[in-house]
């Protein structure tokens, strides 16, 4: 059965050699004939990529009529290799850079002599059998050849990692795809090899199924020439990490099988010992990463000083420093606390501090994420040193300060004791918002320390800039919430000045009749109803001043309409004619005080610009699901652009020691009771204002009445 099985995969993978030379060449041909015009774009590397698809297809035509062990398929992979080598070098290595890093040019160098040393021994090993007819013997060659093989996808695999981490800025997405190929066929390879080391032959079915990797990798090369999704690209730094994590476990195979090799050479229980050792050191090491913060700190600190152009991934920084800014699920719900989260993370300090200035401008020790030593209240940073750390706008390393190297700019700062005395202080931070100090950081210093060079300072700056805006935005809106309650304050007062007002105007009224009526009986009872009812809106304005009051205004039940107009019209009608008309049983939602308070404003308003004589009128009536109350006078009326632009603002009026806050009262009063207050009004033909309330109940429409006072 076994026998069945091989036989018939060593068939398939023979159809797969036949399908990738046939494939290859073809391609080849292709791009050899193809006009000089269409590939203007590939002309650094036209002839390379020729050579490395034709190498392909005469590796192809070798394994199908040689088969994968062969010595003459070793020979030709070789010459793969070398046309895999001349495009990589052409496509990213040459350019403006040229080939300036010497250990580039020295892993090119050194695999393109390997190769061609060991295609052209191996081409003569293999005539001088040819001719002594030691045809048997060719197979000796294969485990040279095929470590030739292994070293150069392991060092082609270094050099790909090396050009695209470098490199692949500025280029095309097919030719990093390309790249991709051709480290996917070594790795292959690769893996081949190093299972064959370890178990002393190379896997038969990895080996069959090979040509068929090949001819997945053919479209990539395709895509090159056709010059197909020109997007410039640039690989991840996550993608880099993991491609030498992927290299150092491929390396340590290899050592394994390194070791394995060499034992069954030398003989015993050696090959056992020194796999044990290997694993052994392998899984100490595992362990150490895992469990030392500093052995990982610093490791992380020398992958981005070796390995990348820049130490953050300037993206991925700061997309979530400005998350953790803004706060939301998985955040502090402190701002100052956020910010002193989001600038250590930065940074990788473990810790930090904030200061925010007090009314004095000193800053104290708002507060802090992770500091690991006491903070005593007490801790301040005088003015003198903010204001100096302003004007300069440096970024403070403590450390040269404690050592003596700072300049004496910053020595003049004089920071106080608590700050040059915790040794865990690294670095001192600006929070400038528009010029103007806003606050203080206070760095920990980070588990693996480093000097602060260019770059740290560059981001420092910029994202201390932008925990200043969020800073000073909180501050602007905890001043504008102030100033909202102050002007909340200052308008209830105003308000009550306004009535105030009025009740002082009624009782001088009152007095000076008094000089003049005071024997008349009817007068006596009149000025008595008056002192009464002053006496009443005194005590609703003080109660309106109480916490009580404010708290009450917002408290609306159902308004019975019918006393209330009565109880106006009946009041105003001592100084002018007023008539009440409204439906019986009317009810309305609302504040009753509220609806008398309206309706006395717009009332007495209508008294002043109506002719002695001329009557106001106040109607009630239902409208579906609201109450109407008209208050209708043919007076001097207004102008549309005064109702339209000056009616409602406060403060401005058109009487002489108006305050003009009766009409703006009266349309909040309307608006808190859920309704709303509407003005008709002409120029010599009089006004109407309609004040709309939310309807109780359905009132009845008969037994109209109308009262004239």
């Amino acid at each position: 059965m076994d026998l069945i099985i091989g036989d018939w995969l060593a068939r398939l993978s023979s159809g797969f050699a036949w399908l990738a030379l046939l494939a290859y060449g073809g391609a080849a041909l292709w791009l050899a004939l193809r006009p000089q015009a269409l590939m203007a774009r590939l002309m650094p590397s036209r002839a390379a990529l020729i050579a490395a698809v034709a190498g392909t297809a005469l590796w192809a035509w070798a394994w199908m009529t040689h088969g994968p062990s062969h010595t003459e398929t070793a020979i030709a992979g070789m010459v793969r290799n070398l046309g895999f080598l001349t495009w990589l070098a052409a496509s990213f290595i040459s350019g403006e850079d040229g080939m300036r890093r010497r250990s580039t040019r020295l892993v090119v160098v050194t695999l393109v002599v390997i190769n061609l040393v060991g295609a052209v021994f191996g081409s003569l090993a293999l005539a001088d059998l040819a001719l002594s007819g030691v045809e048997a013997k060719t197979y000796l060659l294969t485990d040279g050849l095929r470590l030739v093989d292994m070293v150069t996808a392991s060092g082609g695999l270094v050099l790909i990692e090396h050009c695209m981490r470098n490199r692949a800025k500025g280029l095309r997405m097919p030719m990093l795809v390309a790249a991709a190929g051709i480290a996917a066929l070594w790795a292959y390879s690769l893996n081949i090899h190093l299972l064959g080391w370890l178990a002393g032959r190379p896997p038969e079915a990895l080996l069959l199924i090979e040509p068929l990797a090949a001819l997945a990798v053919l479209p990539t090369f395709i895509l090159v020439a056709l010059d197909i999704g020109r997007e410039r690209v640039r690989l991840s730094r996550t993608i880099a990490v993991r491609t030498l994590a992927i290299m150092g476990l491929v390396t340590y195979l290899i050592i394994i099988a390194l070791a394995g090799a060499l034992a069954r050479l030398v003989g015993g229980d050696y090959g056992d010992l020194a796999q044990g050792a290997l694993l052994a050191v392998a899984l100490g090491g595992g362990g150490v990463m895992l469990l030392s913060v500093r052995t990982r700190a610093w490791l992380a600190v020398m992958v981005s000083k070796h390995f990348f152009e820049h130490r953050y991934d300037y993206r991925a920084e700061w997309m979530r420093f400005t998350a953790t800014l803004e706060g939301g699920e998985g955040h502090d719900d402190a701002l100052f606390r956020r910010v002193a989260c989001a600038l250590a993370t930065l940074a990788d300090s473990p810790g930090a501090i904030l200061l925010i200035a007090d009314a004095d401008g000193d800053y104290f020790i708002a507060d802090h994420w992770r500091w690991p030593t006491a903070l005593a209240p007490g801790h301040v940073l005088p003015v003198r040193a903010a204001f100096m750390l302003q004007e300069s706008r440096r970024i403070i390393a403590l450390d040269q300060l404690r050592d003596g190297t700072a300049d004496a700019a910053e020595v003049e700062m004089a920071l106080p004791g608590w700050l040059l005395e915790d040794h865990g202080a690294w670095v001192l931070l600006p929070l400038l918002h528009l010029g103007r100090l806003v606050g203080m950081a206070v760095l920990q210093r980070p588990v693996a320390a480093r000097p602060l060079d260019w770059e740290d300072l560059d981001v420092l700056r910029i994202s201390s800039r932008q925990a200043a805006s969020h800073i000073a935005e909180m501050q602007s809106q905890t001043a504008l919430s102030e100033a909202r309650r102050f002007d909340e304050f200052n308008r209830r007062f105003a308000f009550i000045m306004h009535d105030v007002k009025n009740l002082a105007s009624q009782l001088g009224l009152l007095a000076a009749n008094a000089e003049r009526h005071a024997d008349n009986p009817e007068f006596r009872a009149d000025m008595i109803e008056t002192l009464k009812l002053s006496v009443t809106r005194m005590n609703e304005l003080l109660y309106r001043l109480s916490a009580k009051g404010v708290a009450a205004a917002n408290n609306c039940g159902t308004v019975d309409i019918a006393p209330l107009l009565d109880a106006v019209a009946g009041d105003a009608s001592r100084r002018h004619p007023v008539s009440a008309s409204y439906d019986l049983d009317l009810r309305a939602h609302g504040d009753g005080k509220a609806v008398v308070q309206i309706l006395n404003h717009l009332v007495a308003n209508a008294i002043d610009a109506s002719p002695a004589g001329q009557p106001v009128l106040l109607i009630a009536s239902a409208a579906r699901d609201q109450v109407q109350i008209d208050v209708i006078d043919e007076g001097s009326g207004m102008s549309r652009e005064f109702v339209r632009g000056d009616l409602f603002k406060p403060f401005v009026s058109t009487k002489d020691n108006g305050f003009g806050l009766g009409a703006f009262e009266a349309l909040q009063l309307a608006r808190a009771m859920g309704g709303r207050l509407e003005v008709e009004s002409r120029p010599g033909e009089g006004t109407r204002f309609s004040l709309w309330l939310p309807r109780a109940r359905a009132a009845s429409l008969s037994d109209v009445r109308e009262r004239a006072a």
